[in-house]
């Protein structure tokens, strides 16, 4: 009688959690039934309409703003609710038309370079500004290769260097097919520049552009301005089609008369002087020789020590290393008589193009003295991996980008290298 009894117990247990199981599994359907249903429902009242958007003027926020501190972000309608009747179009608001490019807020940055102390600031009117009233576009001297006009002015309370690009003219490329564009340096800092936009098959191209550079008062009038001008092929690469150096320091920046100033590109690459004097010599890489090259050309401006030895005669030490640790050495003869001597001596590095990434060179002006004895008048290393500044890092990647090619480019010598 007992096994009875546990038996129907069991089925009553087994039956009450079947239909258990039952109404949960029919609960759970009919919430996501409904839920669906009404998220269909809410959209499907929205007409599709035109992609629209309302801004908002900042000026009629700021009125009625709780904290007058903070900047206002425009506010943008999604499109599918711009047709529902739930905000008045007052107080300064309006629908953006799609023909009309979005306008950022004021307060945003416009490059990336921003947050780094320099960013392009955009076009300019050149109008505002006096140009020379000689008729420069057309008097160009022989052997000309281009001409820049350019304005630069400090803004004191906000110290803000601003530079503005007008145009290029008579670039000397032998065709129409020219894509220039420019590249503007504060040196003596090698690592930031801002670029222009590129201008497609012309040799005169007219930029109207303005850029900023943040800088100190205090150290405004020893930087230097370098504008590049290159041209881009059909494959991306940048080829150099003249330079020009402006010095800041005997320049009155404060000026409110917006005068324009042009100057003739230089073809050769050029730094600013150094306190140490410059070196000029070339780089060249053969993937399938496995040969690193270095031409020595000349150095100039070299600051001699009086008090060491009767004769002053500078040679320069090549030296290339790999990790910090010296491969090989070599050396110019010594040139007597002149701080700007020529030396035309080429070296050669054996050097995988594995060992690359970790090599470097360093190229050392020293003076001769009484005896065997030479002091250090200066020196320079390119290279990835020691000491490399912005220019000397630049002089070797492209030195492997163009293999075969010499590369050549100045360089200031330092004593702290």
């Amino acid at each position: 009688m007992s096994e009875i009894v546990a038996a129907v117990t069991g089925g009553v247990i087994g039956v009450v959690a079947m239909l258990l199981l039952i109404g949960i599994g029919a609960y759970i359907l009919r919430k996501r039934f409904c839920f669906s249903r009404q998220y269909e429902e809410f959209f499907d009242q929205v007409p599709p309409t035109q992609n629209k958007v309302i801004a908002v003027d900042k000026d009629s926020l700021g009125a009625n703003s709780k904290d007058a501190g903070m900047k206002h972000v425009p506010f943008i309608v999604p499109p599918k609710f711009r047709g529902r009747d739930w905000i008045g179009l007052g107080n300064g608001e309006r629908i953006q038309d799609d023909s009309e490019p979005y306008i950022a807020p004021d307060f945003l940055p416009r490059s990336s370079f921003c947050s780094l102390g320099a960013y392009v600031v955009g076009s300019i009117n050149p109008a505002l500004y006096k140009f020379p009233e000689v008729n420069e576009e057309t008097d160009f001297p022989e052997g000309n290769i281009g001409r820049i006009w350019f304005a630069v002015e400090y803004e004191l309370e906000t110290e803000r260097l601003v530079v503005s690009l007008m145009k290029v003219r008579n670039l000397q490329f032998g065709s129409d097919s020219c894509n220039p564009f420019l590249k503007i340096h504060l040196l003596p800092d090698e690592r930031r520049h801002l670029q222009s936009k590129t201008k497609r098959k012309t040799v005169n191209p007219q930029f109207d552009e303005t850029f900023v550079f943040q800088v100190s008062g205090k150290t405004i009038h020893q930087r230097t301005l370098r504008f590049s001008v290159y041209h881009v092929d059909k494959i991306k690469k940048h080829h150099l089609l003249g330079q020009v150096l402006f010095p800041l320091k005997n320049e009155s920046l404060t000026d409110d008369e917006n005068m324009v100033i042009w100057r003739d590109l230089e073809l050769e690459n050029l730094e600013p002087p150094s306190e140490y004097g410059n070196i000029q010599f070339s780089l060249s890489y053969n993937d399938y020789l496995g040969r690193l090259t270095v031409v020595v050309l000349r150095a100039k401006g070299i600051q001699f020590l009086e008090e060491h030895g009767v004769i002053s005669s500078a040679f320069v030490k090549v030296s290339f290393m790999n990790h910090n640790k010296l491969i090989k050495c070599k050396k110019t003869a010594s040139i007597c008589g002149t701080s700007n001597p020529v030396y035309n001596e080429t070296f050669s590095f054996k050097v995988e193009h594995t060992g690359l990434d970790t090599a470097s060179l360093s190229l050392a002006v020293f003076q001769n003295a009484q005896g065997d004895k030479s002091y250090l008048l200066g020196r320079v290393v390119v290279g990835p991996y020691m000491y490399t500044r912005g220019r000397e890092l630049e002089h070797w990647n492209e030195m492997l980008n163009r293999p075969k090619d010499l590369v050549k480019r100045w360089h200031s010598l330092c004593i702290n290298t």
